[in-house]
């Protein structure tokens, strides 16, 4: 690891918790220098949904560029770019009931981000973006100005205007946060200025794990719509399946005016982001917003490719059967062990274990790290031993990692 703590700067994250240089990876299965074999139950932060070097995927990729497909465009048509948008409304939108117009705002999940922000203030002319507690949008400006951790905002060093921040639901126990957030919007001297747009994720992944119910969810979408208020989802970690549905919202029936997808969208791991809007609020100017690298024909590719996991419902039955297998086998940690103290959280292949003493998540982490499972914390204060395995991983990956997880446990409370 010398290289690294040499050359590469402080910022450095995962490296540092998982101390090894990586070679190869295929499916749920890593493995570094020295050949040692790790489960993975991290997925690239929820962009490999179906797991490391698909083969399809690499197939497509190969044919594609030894025949010299073009691959940087910005945002000239391309034969992948038109390829991906027909299969995405063909196979995603069309049978959904959903009427958008996709951008392609740049290759990272802030870019998304961004570019819903701007488009609902420019639509409704108005500055002020509600979001939520424990939420986490991205990295730039923008992206933080609407994310909680107070660690991350600093970084900015500048300060972050035109948000405000209001109570996810169930952050505080047997208070309703819609009533409170109604109130807010309805009493002029509540120094809320009616917002251009409300932003949230219906679970929380940086922030810990949280998921939304689906009656709370329909309640944020009605004062949406009483208030004129435009609804952007969050979905670039929840979204592409990981909650058991393509879209983590479908199971609330909700129609959000703006939704921001990246992470697994590109299917292999390849930077891509889109961020879909409702047609009547799609009122750019040409090139009011542009990038670079909004034109990855490579990603193009694997992202259509990736489509043909919901061409039927297989694939969402067989994520939300490995999410009830997942579910039970938290439960059973958390009553097995009490000294944990913990709660748990999340839906779908997207869960987590809270657990309520100071430091005790991490180290579970780190001694998991040793045995041969990746797995990160998560929430404020890396309170939460989250479970992202890639959507693909079979029952023997599952029990085989929550085997790690489980003596990793074991060790650190003994």
């Amino acid at each position: 690891m010398r290289t690294f703590e040499e050359l590469e700067s402080a910022v450095r994250s995962y490296s540092r918790g998982w101390p090894t240089v990586f070679t190869k990876a295929k499916g749920y299965k890593l493995w570094d220098t020295d050949e040692k074999e790790y489960i993975d139950f991290f997925a690239g932060a929820g962009t490999l949904n179906y797991g490391h070097n698909d083969n399809a995927m690499q197939q497509k990729m190969i044919e594609y560029i030894q025949s010299d497909g073009i691959i940087h465009s910005l945002d000239m048509g391309t034969t992948p770019r038109k390829d991906f948008l027909e299969r995405f409304k063909e196979v995603i939108l069309t049978p959904r009931n959903l009427d958008y117009k996709i951008m392609f705002p740049g290759p990272t999940g802030t870019n998304t981000v961004e570019s819903a922000l701007k488009i609902a203030r420019k639509v409704t002319g108005r500055e002020t973006v509600i979001s939520f507690t424990n939420a986490f949008h991205g990295m730039t400006i923008g992206s933080l100005s609407v994310t909680g951790n107070s660690f991350k905002r600093r970084g900015a060093g500048i300060p972050l205007h035109h948000s405000v921040s209001m109570p996810f639901d169930n952050y505080v126990d047997g208070h309703d946060s819609i009533v409170y957030l109604e109130r807010f919007l309805e009493d002029s001297g509540s120094g809320v200025a009616l917002p251009a747009a409300i932003i949230l994720e219906t679970v929380q992944g940086e922030g810990g794990i949280n998921a939304a119910r689906m009656d709370w969810l329909k309640k944020v979408e009605e004062l949406c719509k009483r208030w004129d208020i435009l609804l952007i989802i969050d979905d670039v970690q929840a979204g592409n399946g990981r909650t058991g549905t393509f879209f983590s919202f479908e199971p609330a029936g909700i129609d959000p005016d703006i939704v921001c997808l990246s992470k697994s969208i590109g299917g292999i791991g390849l930077p891509m982001a889109i961020t879909l809007i409702k047609p009547e609020h799609d009122i750019w100017g040409p090139g009011e917003h542009n990038g670079t690298f909004r034109g990855n024909n490579l990603a193009f590719i694997t992202a259509a490719e990736a489509l043909k996991n919901w061409e039927n419902d297989e694939f969402s039955k067989a994520v939300q059967e490995k999410g009830d297998f997942l579910k039970k086998a938290v439960e059973m940690l958390i009553e097995k062990y009490p000294e944990l103290n913990g709660e748990a959280r999340g839906r779908g292949l997207m869960q987590g274990i809270a657990i309520g003493k100071e430091g005790l998540a991490s180290d579970i982490c780190a001694e998991a790290f040793k045995r041969g499972l990746i797995v990160e914390t998560s929430g404020p204060d890396d309170e939460v031993v989250k479970f992202l395995p890639p959507l693909i991983i079979d029952e023997e990956g599952l029990e085989k990692g929550l085997q790690l997880l489980e003596d990793s446990i074991q060790h650190v409370l003994n």
